[in-house]
C-alpha cells in the first residue's frame, strides 16, 4: 500500500509533473479509494498497446505513460539497427481527448532516438495506418485510439511491419524496455515543431487518402449494379470519429450519390455528445441514424466506430423498421458476397481461404465449404487472422479472399492488415445494390442465406468489472470455471471442453485429453449438440469478462428457444463468480 501512496505523493508534489497534473491529483486528496485505482498499477502493454481512462496517474492515459509507452517502442526499434530508423514509424490518431497530443509526443520521442515518423495531417482511421505502413515500408505504426470506448477512455496501438498489431514477442519486449523505465521524470521530450527541425518528422496528408482510396476501389465487385441504383438512399455515421471523410469518399467514388449523413455526428468530437456508448454494436449508437432512415426510407444504414474499424449495419425490412445486425449477421452477408460473386464469375481462385476466430459464427463453414474456400479459425484479435494471410498468402500459395471476427471486424484484400471499416462500408453498400437488383433488400439477402444454410441464433454479452476489484473478480471466476471439468456446467451438457490457457481440449464423456495447437489465451470454449456452443473470456482492452453463445436449427425459432435456454444457464452461473 504504501508504494502506491509515495507514486501519488511523487506526481502530486514533484515539479516535473506538470501544474494540470498536479492539480488533479490535489483535488482526490483524501480519497483513497480513487487514488490507489489510478496508482496501484502501471497500465499494462500488450498486443492490444494500452488502454485506460484518461487521468493523472501510473494506471491512466497521460502525457507521463504515454511518452513511457513511445519510449520503449523507440528503445525496441533501436535493436533492430539503422535501417528500421531509417524505413519509419507511420503515426495516426483519432478523434479522441489528446489523441494528436499523445501522437506528437510520440513522434517527438521518436525523433529523438533518430528514428524517422510519418505523420498525419489530420485525424485518420485504423485502416489508412495500417495501410500507411505497408505502402511506405515502415518498420512500424502508432494509432492513437480507444476504439468503441466510452469518451472518458484512450488508447495507444502499436503495429508491426506488416501493418498488424504488435505480435506477443515483440509487445512482450516493448513492455520489457517500459518496465526499466522506473522513474518517469527521466522521460523528456520536445514539442512537435522542434521536433521537426531534426527532419525525422514527415507530415503526410491527401497524397495517402488517394492511394488508399484506389487501392480500396480494386476490392470493389459491382459496380455496374452501383450505377443502376446510384440513387439509393444510404443513411451514414461516423459516430463523431475518423470514418467520415474516408467512407463518404469511397462511396462517392464508386458511385452512390444519396448519401445521408448524420449531420449531429458528423463532426469530430472527443466528448461523443450523443451517445453513451460511441459503440455500433449497440443500437442506441444508431438510433439518430436509423431516425433519419426511417424519414427518408432509406435502404439501409453504417455506422462506423471512432477509430473506423468497427462496422455497423441496420437494414430495412419489409414493414418499414430496421433491424439491427449482428457482427456475425454482418459478415456472413459479406462472405457470402465475395464468395457468391467471384465464383459465378470463375474469379475465385483455387485455394482461397478465409479467415475468422473461435466466437465467431459456425456458418462460416458451411458457406465456405460450399464453395470449397479453406477455413481458418485463430483465436481472438483481428492481428491473429493478418497473421494468416501473411502466412498463406503473402508467404504461401494461397489467396486470402475474406476474413472477420463476431466484433464487428472485417477485412477484404491484404493491404491492410486489421479491421477496416471503410472497405466494410464500401462493400455492404455495393451488396444492397446487387440485393435491389434482385429485388430484394440486405434483409431478404439475409434470409436467403438462412434458408441455403441452415438459421442460427448467436449472442455475444458483456459483464462489466470494473477497478482493482473487478479484476480480481474476473480472475477468480476464470479459476472456478477453468477448474470445472464436468459434463453438466450450469444444468448445460458439455461434449468438449477446450481450454485455450492450457491448450487442452476434454473428451467429457470418455476423459481424453488432446493437445491445441494454438498460442495462450485466456479462453474456455464449451463445444454442445451439433455445431451449438459456448464461451467466457475476458476482454483484452475493456474492464469485462464476454460470453458467448451460438445455436443453430432449421428454423429461427429453434434456434433463439435453445440459445435463451443455455444463456440463462450459463450466463446466470458466470455473473454468480463474479
Amino acid at each position: 500500500m504504501a508504494d502506491y501512496k509515495q507514486e501519488y505523493e511523487l506526481w502530486l508534489n514533484d515539479p516535473y509533473f506538470n501544474q494540470a497534473t498536479r492539480e488533479q491529483l490535489a483535488a482526490i486528496s483524501g480519497q483513497e479509494e480513487e487514488i490507489f485505482d489510478r496508482f496501484y498499477q502501471n497500465l499494462s502493454f500488450g498486443t492490444a498497446g494500452l488502454r485506460g481512462v484518461l487521468g493523472a496517474g501510473t494506471n491512466r492515459m497521460n502525457e507521463y505513460t504515454v511518452a513511457q509507452a513511445a519510449e520503449g517502442f523507440a528503445r525496441y526499434l533501436d535493436t533492430l539497427g539503422p535501417e528500421a530508423a531509417a524505413r519509419g514509424v507511420a503515426i495516426c490518431y483519432d478523434s479522441r481527448h489528446r489523441s494528436r497530443e499523445f501522437a506528437e509526443i510520440s513522434a517527438a520521442i521518436l525523433a529523438a532516438h533518430g528514428i524517422r515518423s510519418y505523420f498525419m495531417d489530420e485525424l485518420r482511421p485504423v485502416p489508412v495506418l495500417s495501410f500507411t505502413v505497408r505502402h511506405l515500408n515502415c518498420i512500424g505504426g502508432i494509432m492513437v485510439t480507444a476504439s468503441h470506448n466510452p469518451a472518458k477512455y484512450n488508447g495507444y496501438k502499436v503495429y508491426g511491419e506488416d501493418g498488424g498489431q504488435m505480435p506477443p514477442e515483440a509487445a512482450d519486449v516493448v513492455a520489457a524496455e517500459m518496465a526499466k523505465i522506473t522513474d518517469y521524470r527521466s522521460l523528456q521530450w520536445s514539442d512537435l515543431d522542434e521536433a521537426s527541425a531534426t527532419g525525422l518528422i514527415n507530415v503526410i496528408g491527401p497524397e495517402i487518402d488517394k492511394a488508399y482510396s484506389d487501392m480500396l476501389k480494386k476490392l470493389s465487385i459491382s459496380l455496374d449494379s452501383v450505377a443502376r441504383h446510384k440513387d439509393m438512399k444510404i443513411v451514414y455515421t461516423p459516430l463523431h470519429g475518423a470514418g467520415n471523410k474516408p467512407v463518404r469518399r469511397i462511396l462517392k467514388e464508386i458511385g452512390f450519390e444519396n448519401v445521408l449523413v448524420v449531420t449531429e455526428q458528423e463532426q469530430p468530437d472527443g466528448a461523443f455528445p450523443t451517445v453513451a456508448f460511441p459503440n455500433p454494436e449497440e443500437r442506441s449508437a444508431l438510433q439518430m441514424a436509423i431516425d433519419l432512415a426511417t424519414q427518408e426510407e432509406a435502404s439501409l444504414v453504417i455506422a462506423t466506430d471512432p477509430d473506423s474499424d468497427r462496422t455497423g449495419l441496420a437494414v430495412r425490412k419489409p414493414d418499414g423498421e430496421y433491424a439491427v445486425m449482428t457482427g456475425n449477421q454482418i459478415g456472413i452477408l459479406l462472405l457470402d458476397y465475395i464468395l457468391s460473386s467471384r465464383s459465378a464469375r470463375g474469379e475465385l481462385p483455387e485455394k482461397s481461404f478465409v479467415v475468422t476466430t473461435i466466437v465467431s459464427s459456425r456458418m462460416v463453414k458451411k458457406i465456405c465449404d460450399h464453395y470449397g474456400v479453406e477455413l481458418f479459425i485463430t483465436l481472438t484479435g483481428f492481428k491473429f487472422i493478418a497473421e494468416q494471410i501473411k502466412l498463406h498468402d503473402e508467404d504461401g500459395d494461397m489467396h486470402f479472399q475474406f476474413g472477420f471476427e463476431e466484433s464487428f471486424g472485417y477485412l477484404a484484400g491484404r493491404d491492410v492488415r486489421d479491421k477496416d471499416a471503410v472497405v466494410a462500408s464500401m462493400l455492404l453498400a455495393e451488396l444492397a445494390a446487387v440485393a435491389a437488383d434482385e429485388g430484394m433488400t440486405l434483409y431478404d439477402r439475409m434470409q436467403k442465406i438462412y434458408e441455403t444454410y441452415g438459421y442460427a441464433a448467436e449472442k455475444t454479452i458483456s459483464v462489466m468489472a470494473e477497478g482493482a476489484e473487478g479484476q480480481r473478480n474476473i480472475a477468480k471466476a476464470m479459476t472456478t470455471l477453468r477448474a470445472e471439468k464436468n459434463a453438466v456446467i450450469a444444468g448445460i451438457p458439455v461434449k468438449y471442453i477446450n481450454d485455450y490457457e492450457t491448450r487442452e481440449r476434454l473428451d467429457t464423456a470418455s476423459g481424453e485429453v488432446t493437445p491445441i495447437d494454438t498460442t495462450n489465451s485466456n479462453v474456455l470454449l464449451y463445444e454442445l449438440d451439433g455445431y451449438d456452443w459456448m464461451c467466457v473470456r475476458p476482454s483484452g482492452t475493456e474492464p469485462k469478462i464476454k460470453v458467448y453463445f451460438g445455436c443453430y436449427a432449421e428454423s429461427q425459432t429453434e434456434a433463439e428457444t435453445e440459445l435463451n435456454s443455455i444463456r440463462e444457464s450459463f450466463l446466470g452461473y458466470v455473473k454468480s463468480l463474479l
